[in-house]
């Protein structure tokens, strides 16, 4: 990790450099990073320990997500300059140590510090390791610019599917008291900084003018641009704020769900015929993590044949049709619940893996990776809102009385809000002004 940090920032490939050998670099940092969709997992044994409401033992996640778009957002600009090595180093250092202080914390009993912890020190390695290969990908991956960004991006949205249940496993043989969760957080930290490191040790950047030996031949559409866009001049244009919209909407609906994953089916079903263990609950939090993972592929790598807008469509649209099938039907039994949420995990995933190829589209390459980090401060807005609209809501019901589904009805229907205020958004995202664009020979920030 250290050696990582001292390393020269950019280490350019040679010639005969093997561009598939890129992805394992960015996926061994953001499986790791991955692990915050499996917060959900230390929620019940944390507020049982530390005698936590829903709202706070949600605060580091919440934390976490806010640092990682305020990271992405003064930092993108540096990554892009420093290169994805340094920033994978940085991201190492700062998620591993967020979990020593975590454990630290939870052993003294004190838990502001893991807030701070997990959620300010770690919420900063995941935005710097967020963004750390955006850029480096869409450069080796012109020609597919969904596809390369999702395949990245889906060991984000993968990373739970390892976190939940090794944290679950943890947790049964270390106890869930607070010795147990510290030696929980202590593990992770370690773990993930040799993990991680791997991909310090890998990541390169192509040599300058660097161009695949072939290229498919694409489909020409008026919404992607042959100019490029500053990212001081993107975020002056409504562009910039629509897909900043539509980001957010998306991302509101879904991880509001994700991060109360467990105890929300459990409660969900806790009356009914088939009520869900913690065990299951456990389960189900890891197949939102593959259809969060599958998504980020499968839709992104879509949206390189279909388009940006058509895709973000069915995410939005498509989501909000399913939100409202979990309001009609899904306490009818748990299959049909689990199918809505795998599905809205699904369009979740996506629209974060397709968001930097739709910047592409519409800004160009030029500054695409400070453009991203920039944009996502919408995640950071979301990260507070969902966790914030579900939680709160839930925990007022249930003070009123209010058990099973009663305790969600309200936060559903402001998910299908949400989801149509971003497919408006959508719909009305047009090509970027040609007063934004920079000179033909390029330009910098």
């Amino acid at each position: 990790m250290a050696a990582g940090l001292l390393a020269p920032a950019r280490i350019v490939a040679p010639a005969n450099w093997n561009r598939w050998l890129v992805p394992p670099a960015a996926l061994a940092v953001h499986l790791s990073i991955g692990q915050v969709y499996a917060w959900s997992v230390f929620k019940p044994p944390l507020e049982d320990t530390l005698g936590l409401s829903g709202t706070l033992s949600a605060l580091p996640f919440q934390l976490g997500i806010v640092m990682l778009g305020l990271s992405a957002a003064l930092g993108g600009t540096l990554v892009e300059r420093r290169g994805p090595r340094w920033a994978m180093a940085v991201s190492t250092t700062c998620f591993s140590l967020g979990f020593l202080l975590s454990a630290l914390g939870v052993a003294l009993g004190q838990y502001w510090l893991v807030v701070f912890g997990y959620g300010f020190v770690g919420g900063i390695g995941l935005g710097i390791g967020y963004i750390s290969p955006v850029s480096t990908l869409i450069k080796w991956f012109p020609d597919r610019p969904g596809m390369a960004t999702g395949i990245a991006i889906m060991g984000f949205g993968g990373g739970a599917l390892i976190a939940s249940p090794w944290s679950t496993q943890m947790l049964d043989s270390f106890g869930s008291g607070q010795s147990g969760i510290a030696l929980t957080f202590l593990v992770h930290g370690v773990v993930y900084a040799v993990f991680m490191s791997l991909g310090v040790a890998l990541v390169r950047v192509p040599p300058p003018d660097w161009r695949p030996a072939s290229t498919p031949k694409q489909v020409v559409r008026p919404m992607i641009t042959t100019a490029n866009v500053t990212v001081r001049n993107a975020v002056r244009t409504p562009q910039f704020w629509m897909l900043w919209v539509i980001l957010c909407c998306n991302v509101t609906a879904g991880i509001g769900i994700l991060e109360k994953a467990s105890p929300m089916i459990v409660g969900f079903f806790a009356e009914s015929s088939t009520p869900v263990v913690t065990g299951a609950a456990a389960g189900f939090v890891a197949l939102l993590s593959l259809t969060n993972m599958a998504g980020r592929f499968i839709w992104s790598s879509t949206s390189d044949i279909v388009g940006r807008k058509n895709i973000y469509r069915l995410y939005l649209g498509g989501g909000a049709l399913l939100y409202l099938g979990i309001l009609l039907f899904g306490a009818t039994g748990v299959p049909v619940f689990v199918l809505c949420a795998m599905l809205i995990l699904s369009f979740y995933g996506g629209g974060f893996a397709t968001i930097p190829a739709y910047l592409k589209d519409l800004f160009g390459s030029l500054n695409v990776g400070a453009i991203h980090g920039r944009l996502l401060t919408a995640w950071s807005v979301a990260g507070v809102l969902g966790p914030l609209i579900v939680n709160a809501i839930a925990d007022l019901r249930e003070a009123a009385g209010a058990t099973g589904p009663a305790l969600y009805t309200t936060s559903l229907y402001i998910m299908i809000g949400l989801l149509i205020v971003g497919f408006v958004s959508n719909e009305l995202v047009r090509p970027v002004n040609a007063k934004y664009h920079e000179p033909a020979t390029g330009g910098a920030q």
